[in-house]
């Protein structure tokens, strides 16, 4: 238990930049006392004590902001971060060294008894505010991005951006050692993309109709920013 202990300290001095020291984990980290919480709730959960590791995990939700119920699975490096908002059901399992940011739901789809939950792969980086519903597998080295929502199997090392969410193959696989990637700035806007392109084309077709492309339409974005009187704003 000790040596679990100083893996979920290690994974938050690993992962957090801001951290100073293990003192400072151990005394202000809510998301380390999340899971130090459920490990005790689903201990006793699986020695006949379920109301007490009912009670032990409703007291740790109270505390930290972290609902886990004491059934959940959670792999040793498990670390989530800013702790705030996370919910974990019953039937979940979550792989060793996952991150989990705050505001993220491995939730269910129905109300059937069973597996109802999401399996989670080794490795696996879960942006703040996603939504991984249903008993489906989020392969290992994925990364779901912030506000995703994920409700179909994701292949390992797959990345998933949007509503729902869409999988995104890795062009370079990411090593298993590889340090995190955090930076949502570099998740790709399949949307966006698209549109773009489609309005680009628009726009040239426009131009041969009319020979001078001056009939006004949505243009596309020019530097990020996007220009026209087209907009009600």
């Amino acid at each position: 238990m000790l040596a679990g202990l100083r893996q979920d300290v290690r994974a938050a001095l690993d992962r957090d930049p801001a951290a100073r020291s293990a003192l400072e984990i151990i005394i202000c980290y809510p998301g380390v006392h999340a899971v130090w919480g459920h490990r005790l709730s689903h201990w006793l959960w699986h020695h006949r004590a379920r109301l007490p590791g009912r009670a032990v995990a409703e007291l740790t939700r109270v505390l930290t902001g972290v609902e886990i119920h004491p059934a959940a699975t959670l792999a040793p490096g498990v670390f989530i971060d800013h702790a705030t908002g996370v919910v974990i059901g019953e039937t979940a399992e979550v792989g060793a060294d996952v991150t989990i940011y705050q505001g993220v739901t491995l939730g269910g789809t129905s109300l059937d008894e069973g597996k109802r939950h999401p399996t989670v792969g080794d490795r696996v980086i879960i942006g703040s505010g996603a939504k991984i519903l249903g008993p489906i597998t989020i392969g290992d080295d994925s990364r779901i991005g912030a506000n995703a929502v994920v409700v179909k199997p994701v292949p390992p090392g797959s990345v998933v951006v949007g509503v729902p969410g869409q999988v995104i193959a890795r062009s370079h696989p990411r090593p298993a050692t590889a340090l995190p990637a955090t930076d949502d700035t570099l998740l790709p806007d399949l949307v966006g993309t698209s549109l773009q392109s489609l309005l680009t084309r628009v726009g040239r077709l426009e131009a041969l109709a009319d020979g001078h492309g001056t009939s006004p339409a949505i243009r596309p974005p020019d530097g990020g920013v996007w220009h026209g009187e087209d907009f009600s704003i």
